[in-house]
């Protein structure tokens, strides 16, 4: 250890150097300003915990961004979960369907979420539309429903752009599922257990840090969703589909206050840690499987 210690730190050296100058002291500032009065063609004045205080207590809107982006983080942690670990169940027994499937699946991942989102609002269109259209030839009726802009079905549509499609989740699995050794299975069958039985007492178990770091990334992704919803709602109709990344980049970049975004930054910054915190503790991530 004493031998290799020059080269340990000169290997480090380069990623503690960026990590400083891109993270900590970008960190630091967004900590420091969020306690501050700052728009763009202002000076900065210090405000104590205004900024908090305005958001919890004066600010609707923002309250409503909490609980939008907290019900995504739950769908993203268990919907999407379960999509994507049961697919990759299915297709780990090897079928001649198994690569094409997997291969469709995995398209909508590597779409870019702009372009995914002009994709759903062509399907979605109240006028032209595919799901409308699909809707008045089953039912004999002109249907023409605004699926982003209605209040009671635009947190849903918004929300079915993304929550399906577990392409990377499946992956994920299906890579950590090769590594079982074939020998596993073997025995398991000739004990008599069923598919479903090695699915379930012997692959599940040995999956569990797999799938809590494919939980990690869904849910965390949740803080980062902004493009999709820009492109399909604005977070509208109100705030009907307003979370916390879209609430932030309103406050910085459309009403210029850059104090009270940062507050929502560092908001966002400690739920993004209760979001890893928990996850792990529930996965029990720490411990050898």
């Amino acid at each position: 250890m004493t031998k290799n210690r020059k080269w340990i730190i000169l290997f480090l050296t380069p990623g503690i150097i960026l990590f400083i100058f891109v993270f900590l002291i970008s960190i630091v500032l967004l900590v420091g300003t969020s306690f501050t009065s700052w728009s763009i063609g202002s000076s900065i004045s210090f405000s104590g915990i205004k900024n908090y205080i305005y958001l919890f207590t004066k600010d609707k809107d923002f309250i409503t961004s909490i609980f939008n982006t907290i019900i995504w983080i739950g769908l993203q942690s268990t919907v999407h979960i379960f999509i994507g670990v049961v697919l990759a169940l299915i297709l780990s027994r090897a079928r001649w369907y198994t690569s094409i499937v997997r291969t469709i699946f995995f398209i909508p991942n590597i779409i870019s979420s702009a372009a995914l989102g002009l994709l759903f609002l062509c399907i979605m269109n109240p006028q032209f539309g595919m799901v409308n259209n699909i809707i008045t030839k089953i039912t004999g009726n002109q249907f023409a429903h605004n699926w982003f802009m209605n209040p009671d079905t635009a947190f849903f549509s918004v929300t079915m752009t993304w929550l399906p499609y577990a392409g990377l989740v499946t992956i994920l699995v299906m890579a950590e599922m090769a590594s079982i050794s074939k020998e596993i299975y073997e025995a398991a069958s000739i004990d008599g257990a069923s598919n479903f039985q090695q699915n379930i007492y012997i692959v599940l178990p040995m999956m569990r840090n797999i799938i809590g770091t494919a939980t990690i990334l869904a849910a965390t992704s949740m803080l980062q969703k902004l493009d999709i919803i820009i492109m399909t709602t604005g977070g509208g109709p109100g705030a009907r589909t307003m979370n916390m990344p879209m609430y932030l980049y309103k406050t910085a970049l459309v009403d210029n206050n850059y104090g009270l975004a940062n507050a929502q930054g560092v908001i966002l910054i400690v739920l993004g840690l209760i979001t890893l915190i928990s996850v792990r503790k529930i996965y029990r991530m720490d411990k050898e499987r």
